[in-house]
């Protein structure tokens, strides 16, 4: 296989992302929204893992020894539950602040968790591989969506998986995760998405095919309001997450 992969990093988008980094553990400021879906995503990841790997889910830390890639990581909202649970946890993020602060707010955790200002790109030419690949609201904020999921698949060590979650590109999700997200409800800042670049299931399944991944499990996700929580969803309209295998 061809290791030999361009960045698909959008410049703008770091930047953006860099300029609010230390609000990330702010759970009422502009990542409150993102600490809200995270029992979810956490939710899937974990027991999904389990599932494919044997570990039993009632065991305090069923993901030890995993060794999980969380691309765009932020200020780490998922590396450090992540490590609870057992799992090695590599977090990358290439906006430099994002980094510092996940690194500050590890530390004072007490957690070990390798965070580095770097691609998955860059990773995977240096032969670095993991049983999981997390690619969580990232796929809809990069360059080229067909080289980043090429390079998600590639980082995935034979017999591993891949967790990608992100928007479809449905008028619905423009009304709801645009027009009501960030112009209505306040919940993130102006500017955080683009409609065009959302990506469909379709598309992006096509595109893990191609990397040479099996998708084993997809599910929407949506928001309840009365009970301010976010739960899975045969509705995949605007948000959704796919896992897939790649076999040994």
């Amino acid at each position: 296989m061809d290791n030999t992969f361009q960045t698909s990093v959008d410049n703008d988008e770091v930047a953006r992302f860099d300029r609010i980094a230390k609000t990330w553990w702010d759970q009422a400021g502009p990542m409150g929204v993102l600490h809200k879906f995270n029992p979810v995503r956490l939710q899937v990841i974990r027991d999904h893992a389990a599932s494919h790997f044997s570990r039993t889910i009632e065991h305090g830390r069923p993901l030890q020894g995993l060794k999980i890639l969380d691309i765009g990581c932020g200020g780490g909202l998922l590396c450090e539950p992540l490590t609870r649970l057992g799992a090695k946890v590599t977090g990358i993020d290439p906006a430099p602040t994002n980094v510092e602060v996940a690194k500050l707010h590890a530390s004072q955790s007490g957690l070990a968790i390798d965070y580095r200002q770097t691609t998955v790109e860059a990773l995977v030419a240096a032969g670095e591989r993991f049983d999981i690949v997390l690619a969580m609201e990232v796929v809809e904020h990069v360059a080229d969506v067909g080289a980043f999921v090429a390079a998600c698949t590639a980082a995935v060590a034979p017999g591993g998986q891949l967790f990608m979650a992100t928007l479809n590109r449905t008028l619905k999700a423009f009304a709801l995760a645009i027009v009501g997200a960030e112009f209505v409800l306040g919940w993130l800042p102006k500017g955080t998405h683009q409609w065009e670049k959302f990506v469909t299931p379709s598309e992006l399944e096509a595109a893990i095919t191609k990397g040479g991944m099996e998708i084993d499990y997809r599910t929407g996700v949506v928001f309840h309001p009365l009970r301010n929580i976010w739960k899975l969803s045969r509705d995949m309209d605007v948000n959704y997450m796919l896992s897939a295998i790649k076999r040994v």
